[in-house]
C-alpha cells in the first residue's frame, strides 16, 4: 500500500520510501528501484519585491521590480556574476519611463552581445525580462516590447563632402567682352581631425550635388550655380557642401559673378561672387576673382585661394585643395578660367583640383571635373552670335572612411569600396542620391 508516514512517503511497489520536501518542491524519479527525491521546482516563479523609487539599486536574480520614475531616472546595476538561466524583470510601475528613463547597467557582462552602451529603456508602461543566456551573448531581453537593440554599437568615420561647382559666364556678341570663371563646389571635411560617431542600425544619406550649367547666349548669361551636397542622419549634425557660384558676364550691366561655396569670377564689369556662402569654419571656398576694365575676366574662386584677378589678361581659377582620404593625395574644388577677349587673347587656366580652363576669343570654356567639384571655364568672346559655349560645373562627391571591422557592407547608390586603406573602408559616392547603414 501507499501512504505517508509521519515525514516519509510509501510509494506502493517501490519498497522505498521518500523524505517529505519542502513547500514549493516536487517529487521526482528517476525510474524503479531508484529512490524518488523531492526538488526545487523548475521556473518556479520570480519574488516580486516591493515598488523602488531610488535612483539607483542594485538587482538580484529570481527577482522582479516594479520601478516608479515617477520623481527620477533610475539605473540599476545587474549583478557581477550570473548563471544561464538566470531571470530578472523591470516594469514601469507608475507609467514614467518616457521621462524619467530605466538605465541598466549590465556590470562587466554583455548585454545583447555587447559590453556597451548601457541599455536605455523609455516607453511608457515598458516591461523587461531579460535572461542571462552565456557568457556571448549575456544579458537577452526575451520581452521588452519592441525587444530593440538596446546596445547599438557605433562607428567613428570621417568625411569629404565636395559640392556641385558653377558653370562659367558666357558673353554677348562683341570682340572685347569678357565672362567669369565658375565657382568651386563648397569643400567640407574632417579628414585628419575628429571623426564623427555614427549609431549602429541608423541610416545615413548622401546627396552628391551636381555641377550648374554654363551661361546661355541671350538667355542667362551668366552660369549657373552647382546643387549642394550633403551628409545627414540621426544623431549627427547634417554637413551640407554649397554649390559654388556661376560665373558673371557683360552681357547685362552689373551681371556679376554668383555667391556660393566658392564665388564665381566677374566679367569685364560687375562684381565677383563671395565663397563661404553660407559661412562654415574653416571655409568651404573663397571668392571669385575681379575683373578690369580693360575687357579682362576673374577667375571663379577655389577651395583654398581666391580666383586670380585680370590683369593683363583673364584670371584664373583658384586653387583647390588636397586631400588623402581615399589613401591617395587628390586635389578637389579648382575654379574655373576666365574667358578670353579681344583678338588673339587666350582663356585663363583653370584651378587645380578640376577647373575648367577659359575659353581663347572665339573659342569654348572647358567643363569642370566631374567628382571634384571643379569650377566650369568661361568661354571667349565671340564674333558671331552664341557660336562658342561655357563650361559646365563638374559634379561633387561625398566620401566616407572608417575602420574595416566597422563596415557594416550596407549601402544604396552604388558607391566604389575600397577596403584594407591602412586597415581602413572607404566609401566613395558619385551617384545623386545614395545611402549607408551603420
Amino acid at each position: 500500500m501507499s501512504g505517508i508516514v509521519g515525514s516519509k512517503l510509501n510509494i506502493r511497489g517501490s519498497g522505498r520510501v521518500a523524505k517529505l520536501g519542502t513547500d514549493g518542491q516536487v517529487l521526482t524519479s528517476s525510474g524503479a528501484g531508484v529512490q524518488a527525491n523531492y526538488e526545487d521546482a523548475a521556473g518556479g516563479g520570480l519574488d516580486w519585491q516591493s515598488v523602488v523609487t531610488a535612483s539607483t539599486f542594485t538587482a538580484v536574480a529570481g527577482n522582479g521590480y516594479p520601478v516608479n520614475t515617477t520623481s527620477n531616472a533610475c539605473t540599476v546595476t545587474l549583478p557581477a556574476s550570473a548563471s544561464v538561466g538566470d531571470e530578472i524583470t523591470f516594469t514601469d510601475y507608475a507609467r514614467n519611463f518616457a521621462t524619467n528613463a530605466l538605465t541598466i547597467n549590465p556590470n562587466s557582462l554583455n548585454f545583447q552581445g555587447n559590453s556597451s552602451p548601457n541599455p536605455v529603456y523609455d516607453t511608457v508602461g515598458e516591461s523587461i525580462h531579460i535572461v542571462y543566456m552565456d557568457a556571448t551573448k549575456g544579458w537577452i531581453p526575451t520581452y521588452d516590447g519592441a525587444v530593440a537593440m538596446e546596445t547599438p554599437q557605433t562607428t567613428e568615420i570621417e568625411y569629404l563632402v565636395i559640392a556641385g561647382a558653377g558653370g562659367g559666364g558666357t558673353q554677348y556678341t562683341g570682340t572685347n567682352n569678357s565672362a567669369g570663371g565658375g565657382g568651386a563646389g563648397g569643400y567640407r571635411t574632417n579628414y585628419g581631425g575628429s571623426a564623427i560617431t555614427l549609431t549602429g542600425g541608423n541610416v545615413y544619406s548622401i546627396v552628391v550635388g551636381t555641377g550648374g550649367a554654363g551661361g546661355v547666349y541671350n538667355g542667362n548669361n551668366r552660369g549657373i550655380n552647382g546643387v549642394d551636397s550633403s551628409l545627414s542622419g540621426t544623431g549627427i549634425t547634417t554637413i551640407t557642401s554649397t554649390g559654388g557660384g556661376g560665373g558673371g558676364s557683360d552681357a547685362d550691366a552689373g551681371n556679376g559673378g554668383q555667391d556660393g561655396g566658392s564665388g564665381g569670377g566677374s566679367a569685364q564689369y560687375g562684381t565677383t561672387g563671395s565663397g563661404n556662402t553660407p559661412s562654415t569654419s574653416p571655409a568651404q571656398g573663397y571668392d571669385g576673382g575681379d575683373g578690369d576694365s580693360g575687357g579682362g575676366a576673374g577667375g571663379g574662386g577655389g577651395s583654398s585661394a581666391v580666383g586670380v584677378t585680370a590683369s593683363a589678361g583673364s584670371g584664373a581659377g583658384g586653387a583647390g585643395t588636397s586631400n588623402s582620404i581615399t589613401g591617395s593625395a587628390v586635389v578637389y574644388a579648382g575654379g574655373g578660367g576666365g574667358g578670353g577677349y579681344g583678338l588673339n587673347t587666350s582663356g585663363a587656366a583653370g584651378g587645380t583640383g578640376g577647373g575648367g580652363a577659359g575659353g581663347d576669343q572665339n573659342a569654348s570654356g572647358t567643363n569642370g571635373t566631374d567628382a571634384l567639384g571643379g569650377g566650369g571655364g568661361a568661354s571667349g568672346s565671340a564674333s558671331s552670335s552664341g557660336a562658342y559655349t561655357p563650361g559646365d560645373g563638374g559634379n561633387g562627391v561625398v566620401i566616407l572612411r572608417m575602420a574595416d571591422a566597422d563596415y557594416s557592407g550596407t549601402t544604396t547608390g552604388s558607391p566604389t569600396v575600397a577596403t584594407g586603406v591602412s586597415g581602413d573602408t572607404v566609401l566613395t559616392f558619385t551617384a545623386a542620391t545614395g545611402s549607408y547603414t551603420a
